[in-house]
């Protein structure tokens, strides 16, 4: 009985040594499978990490860019401000960083900045001077057309005027051939009633023989006078009129028949020295004292 207890026991011992050996075995094998999950894991999450950072970047955008001309801004401000600028429309964002100006890259700038200044200010003085230009042309132009204006006005005011005075003239012209057939008819008339010839003309005297007066003696009438008229040229008119005649039928009378000219002219006596005036011309040759025979004298306007 004591040898099969302890070879029971045995059995015991040997078979729990078994189940130990197999109880760590299974625990390498487990621990090292959950080490290969551990490591699967931690590469995983290696690999989402980096793929969480390269969205990051992709998501992150550092610039915008233009599409249009592939320049590069840092705000929204800048991109209004060439959008204004350049009339460019088409703008993206970019992952690219505008990186940090070096002083090279200032002074480069600058020179840029003041190179196109410049060329601005060329152009700006160029289309200053072709709008002077423009503007001088124009008033030239302008000028031009006021003097062609102002030419065209005095002519048609010379043509008015010249065409006024011919009118003048011919009115004149008929009013003295009227004046001139009524004298006609007054000589006529005259003629027949006193038998009396055309005017003659006497050969120029010298004025250092002056003719006298003949004085009118007290209660004679006379009803003809005759009145020598000395001309400018020397030569002389003789012709009677009547006593209530004006001396304007006189000066009539010698205009029409006059020789030294068309000037106009005043008459007077030598002696006694007298110019008569606008108002004797109203004035009947009787109450000038020309009667029965005077001599009047031409001269210049006094």
């Amino acid at each position: 009985m004591d040898q099969d207890d302890s070879k029971n026991q045995k059995v015991q011992v040997v078979g729990q040594g078994d189940n130990r050996s197999l109880s760590l075995l299974d625990q390498n094998k487990i621990s090292d499978a959950e080490q290969e999950l551990a490591n699967l894991d931690t590469e995983e999450t290696k690999i989402d990490n980096e793929k969480g950072e390269e969205s990051n970047e992709v998501e992150q955008p550092k610039s915008l860019q233009c599409d249009e001309c592939g320049k590069k801004f840092k705000s929204e401000t800048e991109v209004e401000f060439h959008a204004v600028k350049s009339g460019h429309q088409s703008f993206s964002e970019s992952t690219e960083e505008i990186q940090p100006l070096t002083e090279d890259d200032k002074r480069e700038q600058l020179r840029k900045l003041e190179e196109r200044i410049k060329q601005r200010r060329l152009e700006r003085e160029e289309l200053e001077k072709k709008s002077a230009i423009e503007r001088e042309k124009q008033r030239r132009k302008t000028g031009q057309e006021l003097t062609l204006a102002k030419q065209k006005m005095e002519e048609e005011e010379i043509k008015r005027l010249a065409e006024q005075k011919r009118k003048e003239k011919l009115e004149e012209k008929m009013a003295r051939q009227r004046v001139l057939e009524e004298i006609e008819r007054d000589k006529q008339a005259r003629k027949e009633k006193f038998n009396i010839g055309p005017p003659a003309v006497a050969a120029p005297s010298p004025p250092s023989q002056p003719v006298q007066e003949v004085s009118i003696p007290k209660g004679v009438r006379y009803s003809q006078h005759r009145l020598q008229i000395r001309l400018t040229n020397g030569q002389t008119l003789t012709n009677s009129f009547g006593a209530s005649e004006a001396l304007a039928a006189v000066r009539l009378y010698i205009e029409l028949n006059r020789t030294d000219g068309g000037l106009p002219f005043s008459l007077m006596t030598t002696f006694p020295r007298k110019v008569f005036t606008e108002e004797d011309m109203q004035k009947p040759l009787k109450a000038l004292g020309l009667v029965p025979s005077a001599v009047l004298t031409v001269t210049k306007p006094q």
